[in-house]
């Protein structure tokens, strides 16, 4: 429920090791957030030893962080939405970012609908924030449209960055299982399907980075895989017709990333061979 001024607190937690290159970016498009809510930032590093906790010093006052080490990426989420008191909460990675005006739309979008979770566009970007995969973002959002609990069963779409839930539902379902190390959020989005139907934001709510060095992007076959076997035990009765498309789905999307990371060499190399000469430092 609203707060007594009758606007909602959104709590974000951004985990954090050893994402110095990206995580000023990560938090600049927290806090450049506005509308009619109040913001709680929250970043859980698990003691990063690059220039992390030297760009989380520079943002004192305006964010809260803990640097100590944790049992993982999970345990670290789990532990932030503890320390964290919003009505509303998300968890935003140390290498994305959101969209401009997304924490305005996911609040008019929850207070308005009576939601208790949401979820929007997440187009993917890379390293240097350049959108890339265009068609895969595409893809996820028409299945977004068309949202159902055996379409979830069938294939892993919603974008965990722009994924928004009402701290009244993890209290029902429970935290994020820490024993999965790739797709915890899809078993947390099988679990509110549950017990509540998401809405889906038909507007980019946040962006992706795939890059080389992301556990997605490096194990992206270990998490296409792991996404199937909680699909499998989170099926019930009639739902498991669902897990051979869910196989096929899998099959396919192995085959599009493998000819992506074929294709990305080439295009990095005539991207450089091409570009001027720039400064890429960072301030």
């Amino acid at each position: 429920m609203p707060r007594s001024g009758g606007a909602l607190k959104v709590s974000v937690v951004t985990p954090s090791f050893n994402q110095g290159a990206y995580i000023e970016r990560t938090i600049e498009s927290v806090l450049a957030q506005r509308g009619a809510f109040e913001l709680e930032y929250l970043v859980v590093d698990g003691g990063s030893t690059d220039e992390t906790l030297a760009i989380l010093r520079r943002y004192e006052g305006r964010l809260r962080f803990v640097s100590e080490r944790d049992r993982g990426q999970s345990d670290a989420i789990n532990k932030g939405i503890r320390m964290t008191t919003g009505d509303v909460v998300a968890w935003l990675n140390s290498d994305d970012t959101y969209a401009p005006g997304a924490l305005d739309a996911v609040v008019r979008t929850l207070g308005g609908t009576g939601a208790r979770w949401c979820f929007g566009e997440c187009p993917i970007i890379d390293e240097q924030d350049v959108e890339v995969r265009s068609a895969i973002a595409r893809y996820k959002a028409w299945v977004s449209r068309r949202y159902s609990l055996r379409r979830l069963l069938g294939r892993n779409f919603i974008p965990q960055p722009a994924t928004f839930f009402r701290r009244d539902i993890l209290d029902e379902v429970g935290p994020l299982d820490e024993s999965l190390h790739f797709a915890m959020d899809y078993d947390l989005w099988l679990r509110f399907a549950r017990v509540a139907e998401p809405v889906f934001v038909p507007r980019p709510l946040a962006r992706f980075r795939w890059h080389g060095a992301s556990k997605t992007g490096a194990g992206y076959r270990a998490g296409a895989w792991e996404c199937f076997r909680i699909a499998s035990a989170r099926a019930r009765g009639v739902e498991r017709l669902a897990l051979p498309e869910h196989l096929l789905h899998l099959a396919a999307q192995l085959a599009v990333y493998r000819l992506l990371d074929l294709a990305r060499p080439r295009r990095a190399a005539v991207a450089s061979r091409d570009a001027p000469a720039r400064d890429t430092r960072r301030r």
